[in-house]
């Protein structure tokens, strides 16, 4: 699958289970690790990880997701699909880190609607 289109999947998947401030980072250019970062935000421990079996479910049967870290915490769940990277945090964590702001070279997409 397509590292674009699999993007696509986790954040339609992230977006039917209420995720917030979902955006996509291109890395292409700028990492030898993957291509992209979806970063979404959940209010809960609990909806963090509702969108974290979300996106698996969604994934099931493609082999794309590698490897999923944080799922008891709640606070920060990776789910590593190699050339796609889903980081769901809650906000406090997510503004603690800023992802964005540490990739803030990296090109942004902005999906507030999910991909409508």
């Amino acid at each position: 699958m397509q590292p674009k289109v699999l993007a696509k999947r986790i954040i339609r998947a992230a977006w039917e289970k209420k995720a917030e401030e979902i955006a996509l980072l291109n890395l292409k250019k700028l990492s030898g690790v993957t291509d992209y970062f979806v970063i979404c935000s959940a209010g809960s421990a609990i909806q963090a990880r509702v969108i974290a079996d979300a996106v698996v479910e969604r994934l099931d049967g493609t082999d794309s997701v590698l490897h999923v870290e944080g799922y008891e915490e709640g606070s920060w769940i990776l789910i590593d699909c190699v050339d796609v990277i889903l980081h769901v945090f809650r906000p406090e964590t997510r503004e603690y880190y800023a992802l964005e702001k540490l990739w803030g070279d990296a090109p942004r997409e902005e999906y507030p609607d999910g991909l409508q």
